[in-house]
Formats: C-alpha cells, structure tokens, sequence
C-alpha cells in the first residue's frame, strides 16, 4: 500500500528538521496515541547527515481477525531515519522488531518551506504479508501513522517554543 501524509508547521523548514532530528525529542512522544513511548536507540551526526533509530511499539486496538496472525504485544519496530542536512530531505525505513518476513516499510519525507511555515511531505510503501488480514493490518498501522503525524505537530511547537527555535 503506498501512502502519502502532509503536515503543516508554521516553523521554518530547518527548526522543524532539528526537532526531528534533536536526541531528547523522542522522549517528547511519549504520550501521542497508538505508538506507546518512543525510545530513542541511537543517534550519528557527521556534517552531511543525522541518522536517528527510535523504536515504537504499537498500542492501538487491532481486530480479532489480525491478532490470530498477529500478537500485538510483540508489533514493535525501530524507524530508521537519515535526514540529508543539504536537503532537508529523510530516508527511513521500518525494521520490524518481529514480524520482519511480514511487515516492510520503507518511503522519504521532505521538508518544503511554503508560506507561513513548512509543509512535511511523507511518500511510503507498507507491505504487510499476510494471506487474507494484510490489508486490515496495513490500514491499521497506516491509520496509526496518520494520527501520529497529526499529532507530532504540536509536539514540535513546543520544542520550538523550548529551545528558543522559530
């Protein structure tokens, strides 16, 4: 299934990628929905790239159907994120904790100055393989991705607002 999810920030395009990319940031996530607390597993800097894992658990209701392939205690990943300093532009890819022969995500997110702030561009491929519930799963943890972009937004402001960042 490919997706696409836009945000909006009235920030400018690098505070919003500092944010993302800043190492206490995953702990601000802690309280979003379905995504339990976001760990931060390891951060590298050099001066073209900052790479970022951070490992999610989902927490969100799955139906009894999904939950018969798969447990929902053990629907973790770690996000594999290597934001590009030049472009403002992030690779990542989804490395499944479990589940790995099942779940594949991978897409990028841009960054893109436009008036009043940013817009955050995210393009990406879930492929859930599972005879007959994969598409259920696929919705689900999409839908899940969804409320979390959505509910990010804020969350950066507040770093904005914390670190002095416009």
């Amino acid at each position: 299934m490919r997706f696409h999810i836009e945000q909006r920030f009235g920030l400018s395009a690098q505070t919003v990628c500092d944010a993302m990319t800043d190492a206490g940031f995953a702990s601000r996530m802690s309280g979003l929905p379905r995504l339990g607390r976001p760990e931060l597993v390891e951060r590298r800097e050099d001066p073209d790239r900052i790479v970022t894992l951070i490992r999610y658990a989902f927490v969100g209701d799955l139906n009894q159907a999904v939950r018969r392939v798969i447990d929902p205690a053990r629907l973790s990943w770690v996000e594999e994120a290597v934001c590009d300093r030049t472009t403002l532009r992030t690779t990542f890819r989804i490395l499944p904790d479990h589940y790995a022969q099942l779940i594949a995500c991978q897409g990028t997110t841009t960054l893109t100055a436009v008036q009043g702030g940013t817009s955050r561009s995210t393009d990406g491929e879930l492929k859930v393989h599972v005879p007959l519930v994969g598409a259920k799963v696929e919705r689900a943890i999409l839908s899940g991705l969804e409320e979390h972009a959505a509910a990010v937004i804020p969350v950066v402001a507040d770093w904005a607002a914390d670190t002095g960042r416009t």
